[in-house]
C-alpha cells in the first residue's frame, strides 16, 4: 500500500521492479509480499506511461500470474478481510480495471470491504497515474488534512518525478 510512489519516481521497467522490492522488504519481507509491492508499483508505471487497461491487465498476468480475469461485482459477495499480498493486490489491481474514474476505482476498491484502507491506497496509486491525477475536490481536502510536513514532502515529491503539484 506504500510502494505507488515507485511507479511514479522510476523510468524502465526493471528499476520499479527492483526499487519496489526493496521498500517491500522492509515490512514484508516474504515472496508474495515484494511480488504484492512490485505488481502494484508496475501497474502505476504502467498506468503513468500510457499503457491501456488491457496493455496493464496483460502485463500484470504475465509477470505475476494474478488472476485478473474477474470482475469488482464478482468478487464482492464473497470478499473478505485478508492481509495476504496475494488476497489483495490482485482485488485492487481489479478495483482499477473496472473503473471510470479515479474516483470510481477508489470507490470500488472500498465497496469490497474487508482491509479496504489497503485496497484504496493500492487502487488509489493507481488510479491517479492513469487518470493522471486526482479532482480538485480531493486536492484541496488532502492539503487540508496534510500537516505542514506531510504537505512539504508530498509537494516536493510532486514537483520532482511527475510535475503534479497539490497546490491549487
Amino acid at each position: 500500500m506504500r510502494v505507488s510512489p515507485v511507479g511514479f519516481a522510476f523510468d524502465d521497467k526493471e528499476k520499479v521492479l527492483d526499487e519496489a522490492a526493496k521498500t517491500a522488504k522492509i515490512t514484508h519481507n516474504h515472496p508474495e509480499g515484494i511480488k504484492g509491492a512490485q505488481a502494484t508499483a508496475l501497474a502505476v508505471f504502467l498506468a503513468r506511461t500510457g499503457r491501456t487497461k488491457d496493455q496493464i491487465r496483460s502485463e500484470i498476468k504475465s509477470c505475476f500470474a494474478y488472476n485478473l480475469d474477474r470482475t469488482v461485482d464478482s468478487i464482492r459477495p464473497t470478499y473478505s478481510f485478508d492481509v495476504s499480498c496475494q488476497g489483495t493486490v490482485p482485488e485492487a489491481i481489479i478495483a482499477f480495471l473496472d473503473s471510470t474514474s479515479y474516483e470510481d476505482a477508489v470507490r470500488n476498491a472500498i465497496s469490497l470491504g474487508g482491509d479496504s484502507d489497503t485496497l484504496a491506497c493500492i487502487t488509489g496509486g493507481i488510479a491517479e497515474a492513469f487518470y493522471q491525477g486526482v479532482s480538485d475536490v480531493i486536492r484541496l481536502k488532502v492539503r487540508d488534512t496534510l500537516t505542514p510536513e506531510l504537505l512539504d514532502i508530498t509537494d516536493r515529491f510532486c514537483k520532482r518525478y511527475s510535475n503534479r503539484h497539490f497546490d491549487v
